[in-house]
């Protein structure tokens, strides 16, 4: 399931910008597995799964900070955790190596996820105004 970014976003004040770029730096590296992946599934998604606990904690720490919550950015939040969680509903308990036609189902998940946070994230740093943090974030090392 994908959820469409909105195409633009500006902070209304303080709190929508602190929640944006605490959304920004969870979003940065959790698309993929890390080096210490175990090959499995359900350890390919344990990252999202991590991250749908940050998103939780991003949104209701943004509630509690102010009055009237910028429909905009819940949007952007809830589409994430909607497709990231069709990607953890699939796998989260599958802990078998993969094959060959089973990694690329996980893959394409993935991969659904990874470029829905890569708008995202662009759509944070431009509207946040890091956009030169995310240039940098980008840059191979």
């Amino acid at each position: 399931m994908y959820w469409p970014v909105p195409a633009s976003w500006t902070p209304r004040d303080d709190a929508e910008l602190v929640a944006g770029w605490r959304l920004w730096l969870e979003l940065a590296d959790r698309a993929w597995p890390t080096a210490a992946w175990d090959g499995t599934p359900a350890g390919a998604v344990r990252q999202l799964r991590d991250l749908l606990a940050a998103c939780d904690e991003i949104e209701m720490s943004y509630r509690d900070t102010t009055d009237v919550p910028s429909a905009g950015f819940l949007r952007l939040v809830q589409g994430l955790v909607v497709t990231a969680g069709s990607a953890i509903g699939l796998w989260w308990d599958d802990f078998d190596q993969l094959d060959g036609e089973r990694a690329a189902l996980l893959h394409d998940d993935l991969a659904r996820f990874a470029e829905q946070a890569e708008q995202v994230l662009t759509l944070l740093a431009v509207h946040g105004g890091w956009t030169r943090l995310d240039e940098v974030r980008r840059r191979p090392a």
